[in-house]
């Protein structure tokens, strides 16, 4: 079993940029898949990035592909959002997840998740 932290999130402007951070613990964080998928008020979970255990594949969503870039470090058991160019529809709670099978863009392919951390966009 991981736990999963999320941290990072805040308030900024239109055309800013943030880092959220997964801090994970438990089990090897280097046998997961992990992603990154966010939460608008009223709207479904959706899925936006995510990234193989190995850090060698990425995939987005594309609504923020070119925008944001999902990273790793093994080593410090963390995964990375850094988004640039937030725009107001980008407002959401970003949650990170973890996968023992392959991340995909599917709630259901994530077995773990964290408690999310809210991003705001002003205009």
């Amino acid at each position: 079993q991981v736990q999963l932290v999320e941290s990072g999130g805040g308030l900024v402007q239109a055309g800013g940029s943030l880092r959220l951070s997964c801090a994970a613990s438990g089990r090897t964080f280097s046998s997961y898949d992990m992603g990154w998928f966010r939460q608008a008020p009223g709207k479904e979970r959706e899925f936006v990035a995510t990234i193989s255990r190995s850090g060698g594949m990425e995939n987005y969503s594309g609504s923020v592909k070119g925008r944001f870039t999902i990273s790793r470090e093994n080593a410090k058991n963390t995964a990375y959002l850094q988004m640039s160019s937030l725009r107001p529809e980008d407002t959401a709670v970003y949650y990170c997840a973890a996968s023992l099978w392959s991340g995909g863009v599917r709630e259901n392919d994530y077995n773990y998740w964290g408690q999310g951390t809210q991003v705001t966009v002003s205009s």
